[in-house]
């Protein structure tokens, strides 16, 4: 992924991103009163390389001059049928509302088509309110099977067939 998007680019996580893409998720947790959980649901940040690279998945940060405001990403996993869970998608409150939500979903789902999965799943909070409704916004269904401590809603979409 190498895209632009007015002055931000959305490209590709590098190890270098590790720690400053950590952070920032934690910050945006914590806004919301969450816990950051290194050794639980918040693993596959510190191990990029294992839970998306190296599993089928993908990992992209926003970057604004070279300073990285938002994360999004998604792997494959074993519920549904060929499909990917939805992850790590965080802005920093200076850059929401300004369409990135909304883009970074579709340019998700557009990757996801491309790569044969039929299903998306995502876990979210209700408290997370602008993630509820951009998910409801965009045609994703509450259902259930929680799997995340943290997250009491889980949405799923069948993507279109090509």
């Amino acid at each position: 992924m190498n895209k632009k998007y007015r002055d931000f680019l959305i490209r590709n996580w590098q190890p270098k991103d590790r720690e400053i893409v950590a952070n920032i998720i934690g910050s945006i947790l914590a806004e919301y009163g969450l816990n950051w959980e290194p050794l639980g649901a918040d693993q596959d940040v510190l191990k990029v390389e294992e839970f998306y690279q190296n599993a089928g998945g993908e990992f992209w940060v926003v970057e604004q001059q070279q300073k990285i405001l938002g994360t999004a990403a998604y792997y494959p996993i074993p519920r549904g049928k060929k499909a990917v869970e939805i992850r790590k998608m965080y802005l920093l409150p200076e850059v929401r509302k300004k369409g990135l939500g909304k883009l970074l979903l579709k340019e998700l789902e557009n990757r996801i088509k491309e790569c044969n999965f039929t299903e998306i799943w995502v876990e979210t909070a209700t408290l997370l309110q602008e993630a509820v409704k951009l998910y409801e916004n965009n045609g994703y269904q509450l259902t259930t099977g929680v799997e995340t401590k943290r997250c009491d809603r889980v949405y799923k979409k069948v993507l279109d067939k090509q």
